[in-house]
């Protein structure tokens, strides 16, 4: 892997600088326009971020940045994205003398999604489930990988996004964090595979440790990139693609249901209220937009005592099981804290692999029949 720092960083931003900026006739570099510019290996991408406005503009730009890129020292392969920030919704005109009101100030934008119409599903997939949560540090990246290597095992053909722009894990969590993907003649992404799943995530592209500083736009590009990713094939369509959002429900969730036709949505949370409280947020948000929810996983559920194998609930209990009657849906399975399933994430060895059949892998499988 090439230094971040080093000196062929350096040379590809002179080489780039070399390409005019239309508008100020400046060169991209001094400009301000390439973004997120990462160098792995012989492979170099970046964005270029303009206005919405510019995009017809820019676009004989960005194949004059890509031929550049791609002729920089020690180059084989270069990708530049065009992406465009929009400009900010103006304010609707006040009548003289009128107060503004809070509601209009506090307004939910989900509340006004509805159903997504014009979403579609990949080709070569037949169905799309995500894994969300409200919060981080549920699990939810655990559940994830688990469930894709559990329909795996069981004879299906799956594939795993890794939607999580800000924090990948799949690289780690699947063995595959010195593996790069590759590009078709159309600059499509391949993905790589790993205990018979197709796996893309940002962190097969991305500099290794490096923090993604990426606005909501560029972030949502990086997306974009990802779920067109070649998924499947026309003889051997994936029968699932899980996509491990992050937590929360801002751009990047968004951005996927309004793109990618979601066939169901799993919730991940923990026992406790806290939790709970943000695993609704999730909840409401696909509710909003039209998604269905397939049902609550309950992590770390309990601790099971070494000696008696009687269940400790460490952090509370039943939690997630009265979220889930609460919105009416099945409680697909209560994971109990395992050493072996943290292991099995640091070392790139999931669970239902290591240790087939252990109480927490038992419990992967069986959420996995059930989505079935």
């Amino acid at each position: 892997m090439n230094d971040p720092t080093g000196p062929q960083r350096a040379d590809i931003l002179t080489t780039l600088d070399q390409v005019r900026d239309p508008k100020s006739g400046q060169g991209l570099v001094a400009a301000g326009l390439v973004r997120g510019l990462v160098v792995r290996g012989d492979r170099a991408a970046f964005m270029l971020e303009v206005a919405a406005a510019d995009i017809g503009l820019y676009a004989p730009v960005r194949e004059a940045a890509e031929r550049a890129l791609a002729a920089a020292p020690g180059i084989g392969s270069a990708q530049v994205v065009l992406t465009a920030e929009g400009p900010p919704a103006p304010t609707p005109p006040q009548p003289r003398g009128a107060q503004p009101r809070r509601a209009q100030v506090a307004e939910d934008p989900q509340a006004r999604l509805g159903n997504m119409p014009d979403a579609e599903r990949p080709p070569h997939v037949r169905k799309v489930i995500a894994v969300a949560s409200g919060k981080g540090g549920v699990g939810k990246s655990t559940v994830a990988v688990n469930l894709a290597v559990a329909l795996s095992g069981l004879g299906h053909r799956v594939g795993l996004l890794d939607a999580d722009i800000y924090g990948p894990s799949a690289p780690q969590m699947l063995g595959l964090n010195d593996q790069e993907p590759t590009f078709d003649a159309d600059k499509k992404l391949n993905p790589l595979e790993a205990f018979g799943v197709q796996v893309m995530s940002v962190g097969f592209i991305v500099e290794p440790g490096a923090a993604n500083i990426w606005r909501g736009p560029m972030a949502t590009s990086a997306l974009r990139t990802l779920m067109g990713s070649n998924w499947g094939a026309a003889d051997a369509p994936l029968d699932a693609l899980i996509v491990d959002l992050p937590p929360g429900t801002g751009d990047i969730q968004l951005t996927l249901v309004q793109r990618l036709k979601i066939d169901g949505v799993i919730i991940v949370s923990t026992p406790q209220e806290l939790a709970l409280i943000d695993a609704r947020r999730a909840a409401t948000m696909f509710q909003k937009v039209g998604t269905p929810i397939l049902g609550v996983v309950e992590n770390m559920a309990f601790f099971p005592d070494p000696a008696t194998g009687a269940r400790i609930p460490i952090f509370g209990e039943g939690g997630a099981k009265a979220e889930a009657a609460r919105l009416g849906v099945p409680l697909l399975a209560e994971v109990p804290i395992d050493p072996a399933l943290r292991q099995g994430g640091d070392e790139g060895r999931p669970l239902v692999i290591a240790a087939p059949m252990s109480p927490a892998a038992q419990a992967f499988f069986g959420m996995a029949q059930g989505v079935v």
